[in-house]
């Protein structure tokens, strides 16, 4: 007795991977035959004939054929029934064990085994990307990039000390991780609850981890295991199983100094940006480190290359002013855009047009970094408008012909998102973008 139940149980575990499938199996190979036996009686009925009198005269051909034998012609008729029925059914099989296969490995699984495969290779062939910012505006172009390729880097500023990052930077002597944090969910391609749990910021009554989020925990955790920053980015990268890659622009400890409009200077992004004031000139303190090498070849080899969106001072400048990124860009062969934000920020880009935004790279900027300017056209609603007004900010003015006299080329169109807040539309400016690069 108990052997015969051994027996049973093995032979049940032999089976195991195959629990759920045999029917679709059952289908496809009964799709098989059936196609392969209407063909059969196409073939007999339908081509043997003309290689048995390929030289008969014209009717005796057709008769051959079966247009002269009411027979021939329902064989013809039940062959042909049979053919597609066959192809239908062995399609249909080969689909559900492909999409079964796909929902045991992943439950959450929208696509089968083979188009997600198909997928991925599709994504591997994509336009080599790099896209340089900070903020939410750089995770906003990541998250549209992404569904073209997975060659893509996202170049990190490091300057923010605010914030959850600003006290890992203090406490742990670590670069700070919120920006980099944000962009490797904007990457990521796991599943959603990881990607929320990354990004949960503890409530301010929750103690010592007040304002902290997970995701900022979870890579200076990493960072405290290996002490190296790039081992920590790879594992969590790992993590997120994220398309493409996340490097900050320097792996230095760094700050970001401000020369404002009435000659102070303020040191720190956050001390900055609550300012408030108009900003003329921004610098790295210090201002001698060490590029990222990754960055620089990334550069090089870029078919994209992405400045912005963000803001223009603390998000963007302080990207190219560590030394040698600007220059590489300037070199690289690859085509090189810069994103126009959507609306204008109290004090670092107050009443800026489009023009502006460009003028404030080349004050700030030795050499010419961006050949093309992405611009939004699209007017935000009027009850939107009133409400940035109130904080001092409005929609950019696309001043088009400005920026073609100064040498670029406008790249215009409806590029805005219009929610709680007015950012780009991921899908909209990665097309945009997608489409410059396909010209």
């Amino acid at each position: 007795m108990r052997t015969k139940r051994t027996r049973r149980n093995r032979f049940r575990r032999l089976l195991a991977p195959t629990a759920g499938l045999y029917r679709y199996v059952a289908a496809a190979v009964a799709g098989l035959l059936v196609f392969l036996l209407g063909a059969i009686v196409i073939f007999r009925t339908l081509l043997e004939p003309v290689y048995e009198d390929a030289s008969g005269s014209w009717d005796a051909f057709l008769l051959r054929l079966g247009y002269g034998d009411t027979a021939d012609t329902v064989t013809h008729v039940l062959g042909l029934v049979l053919v597609v029925l066959g192809f239908y059914v062995l399609v249909w099989g080969i689909k559900r064990f492909d999409k079964r296969v796909a929902e045991a490995v992943d439950p959450n699984a929208r696509v089968g085994v083979m188009d997600a495969y198909a997928r991925k290779q599709m994504l591997a062939l994509g336009p080599r990307i790099v896209a340089l910012g900070g903020g939410t505006g750089l995770s906003t172009l990541l998250r549209g990039l992404k569904q073209y390729s997975s060659n893509i880097t996202a170049i990190v500023t490091v300057t923010d000390d605010g914030g959850s990052s600003g006290r890992l930077v203090t406490e742990m002597g670590m670069i700070p991780p919120g920006d980099i944090r944000n962009c490797l969910v904007a990457l990521a391609d796991a599943e959603k609850r990881m990607t929320d749990l990354f990004q949960h910021r503890f409530k301010q009554s929750s103690g010592v981890f007040s304002g902290h989020s997970i995701g900022n925990f979870l890579i200076a955790g990493f960072y405290e295991q290996t002490g190296d920053v790039d081992a920590a980015l790879q594992m969590a990268s790992e993590v997120l199983a994220i398309r493409g890659r996340v490097i900050p622009s320097t792996r230095a400890s760094v700050r970001l100094r401000a020369l404002m409009s009435d000659g102070t200077e303020i040191c720190g992004e956050t001390a900055i940006v609550e300012s408030g004031g108009p900003i003329r000139r921004v610098f790295l303190d210090p201002e001698n480190v060490e590029p990222h090498p990754e960055a620089l070849e990334a550069i090089r080899a870029a078919d994209l290359v992405v400045i912005g969106p963000g803001s223009v001072f603390t998000s963007v400048i302080p990207n190219l002013l560590v030394p040698g990124i600007a220059k590489a860009i300037e070199e690289s062969g690859a085509m090189k855009a810069y994103v126009c934000n959507v609306m204008t920020q109290r004090g670092e880009s107050e009443a800026f047009t489009a023009a502006e935004h460009v003028v404030a790279l080349e004050a700030n900027v030795d050499g010419r970094v961006c050949d093309y300017v992405l611009v939004n056209v699209m007017s935000p609603s009027a009850e939107t408008v009133t409400r940035y007004h109130e904080h001092r900010q409005d929609a950019v003015e696309p001043d088009i012909e400005r920026l073609r006299q100064m040498g670029y080329k406008p790249v215009t169109g409806d590029l805005m998102s219009e929610t709680d807040y007015v950012r780009h539309d991921p899908a909209r400016l990665a097309n945009a973008l997608m489409d410059l690069l396909n010209r």
